[in-house]
């Protein structure tokens, strides 16, 4: 639980650190993109502290791209 509490405390101080600049310079998107990458890192790490099973991201390019090679193949042949 103090892993959890630390990674969500480091989270917030690389959030606090990174907006001033951020609203300063009047960047919107690039806040919008950051602060969602920066929620999506501290989700994945928070759930890998609790060690609950996640998908591998190779299992969905290759269940995408699996038909498309055959496909090819079978032109190539």
């Amino acid at each position: 639980m103090l892993t959890i509490l630390l990674n969500m405390i480091i989270a917030t101080i690389i959030g606090l650190i990174e907006a001033p600049a951020l609203i300063r310079k009047k960047q919107v998107l690039e806040s919008w993109v950051f602060f969602s990458l920066l929620f999506i890192g501290t989700l994945l790490s928070i759930l890998l502290r609790l060690r609950v099973k996640l998908p591998n991201p190779l299992d969905l390019i290759t269940y995408f791209y699996k038909p498309v090679s055959e496909i090819v193949f079978g032109i190539l042949k």
